[in-house]
């Protein structure tokens, strides 16, 4: 691997972005290569400028879910015959405790995230020693190879990840990173490459096209005097000449939003006519509502958590539903994005035999009602527990069933509790002294 890693650092890459190492062809997929390295579109960095950066539900879409996948911390998790068992920590835990001066498990975790969530991928590296970083991912290239299908790499029967190409545009020597290197957090799949993932932005850009339409909609309304538009039309005898300066002095008088409901007083030979719809008629809310909700379904955060016009309506925010909405956010979205985090982070750090790296939420204010509904269940549990031992059962087999909900690891001491034993099994028969005979 280290030759091969050698001969690639004197190698260019193709302008279809293949690489010729030893005889065989290897692909790569990340930031396309057109010959001249520039971006394409609806890239990462129109996806920051354009959604990120410019589209309110989109941004406050994004936010709900950073500052909740933020709050987890690292721990990790004894496993047992398949089964997990309790949290716990050592050393080893320090790199993403502090991943780099000044950062914390938080910083890391809210880059992962917006990095996965814009581009689909987010990368992080430990080639730096006592220290992470945070790869910017349209600059990295997951380099695939195959011996069979060396066209086809990601898809063929022999296909392996090779490594990480990351190369700034600075006009530097790229850096090569092996898989052991690099953490990818790649949390949805993209179905047309095995390695890469996909981002939650991609299926609606449209319809964050059609938002952003919308909102500079609104603001031309406003920007030109929050009327309709109007249509002014001259009698034949009018000139041309009349007919600019009264479109002067008329955009002077009544032009943007300060201009707005003054009186228009036309002269002789102008007629005013109202085109278009007002506000009210063009229901934006309506509009926008369902825009969002579809924005909101494929970030997987419930409308009414983050505040969407249709999650405010009717009986959304009832208390019921309000609490569903909240664990669907946690079960359905966060908990999955913390196990990727945690896997794909155990690629760069030691993690003990019998051990996985594994997420605590234990201290997320979030999954407060999720803890009381945990105390429940343990209150049910111990309570199982206690009948299984006063029946006869060994505790230590008693916990372990419980635990893992399998009642075949039960194992009997033989000794039954006295309200299940026959009368007079229990204890020995004595006899009593035979009475004295009366003289």
């Amino acid at each position: 691997m280290t030759s091969l890693w050698e001969h690639a650092r004197r190698t260019a890459v193709r302008d279809d972005g293949s690489w010729s190492v030893g005889g065989n062809v290897y692909y790569g997929t990340g930031r396309p290569v057109d010959g001249r390295e520039r971006p394409l579109p609806l890239e990462f960095e129109a996806k920051i400028r354009h959604a990120y950066k410019a589209n309110g539900p989109v941004f406050a879409l994004m936010m709900v879910r950073q500052m909740l996948f933020a709050e987890a911390r690292f721990q990790f998790r004894q496993i047992r015959n398949g089964r997990p068992g309790e949290l716990f920590g050592t050393q080893d835990l320090a790199l993403l405790e502090k991943p780099w001066p000044g950062g914390t498990t938080g910083n890391l975790l809210s880059r992962m995230i917006q990095n996965g969530d814009l581009e689909g991928n987010g990368y992080v590296t430990n080639y730096n020693p006592g220290r992470l970083k945070v790869l910017r991912p349209d600059w990295v290239t997951i380099i695939t190879g195959s011996d069979e299908e060396p066209g086809l790499p990601s898809e063929a029967i022999d296909s392996e990840l090779i490594g990480y190409m990351y190369d700034p545009p600075t006009g530097s020597q790229p850096w090569f990173l092996l898989p052991e290197q690099v953490a990818h957090f790649a949390p949805i799949p993209d179905p047309e490459f095995q390695f890469r993932g996909m981002s939650w932005v991609t299926p609606v850009i449209r319809e964050i096209v059609g938002d952003t339409a919308a909102t500079r909609h609104k603001l031309k309304f406003y920007e030109s005097g929050a009327t309709p538009q109007v249509i002014v039309s001259f009698d034949a005898s009018v000139s041309m000449d009349k007919v600019k300066r009264f479109q002067a002095l008329m955009d002077s008088e009544h032009s943007g939003v300060e201009s707005a409901y003054r009186t228009l007083y036309l002269g002789g030979g102008a007629d005013a006519t109202v085109v278009g719809k007002d506000m009210q008629q063009l229901d934006f809310k309506a509009t926008q509502g369902a825009g969002e909700t579809r924005l909101a379904a494929a970030a997987g955060v419930p409308p009414v958590i983050v505040g969407f016009s249709e999650g405010l309506a009717g009986s959304s925010l009832n208390a019921g539903n309000y609490a569903s909405s909240r664990r669907r956010l946690a079960d359905g979205t966060m908990r999955p994005l913390w196990r990727e985090a945690a896997g794909s982070l155990a690629q760069i750090i030691p993690v003990p035999a019998g051990a996985e790296l594994w997420y605590d939420d234990r201290d997320i204010a979030w999954l407060r009602e999720d803890r009381q509904a945990a105390a429940e269940i343990q209150g049910v549990q111990s309570r199982t527990i206690r009948a299984l031992v006063d029946a006869g059962y060994e505790p230590p087999s008693v916990v372990a069933a419980v635990e893992a909900e399998d009642f075949t690891l039960l194992r009997h001491s033989g000794l039954y509790s006295v309200q299940l034993q026959e009368p007079g099994t229990g204890r020995t028969e004595t006899t009593a002294p035979p009475s004295t005979q009366e003289a």
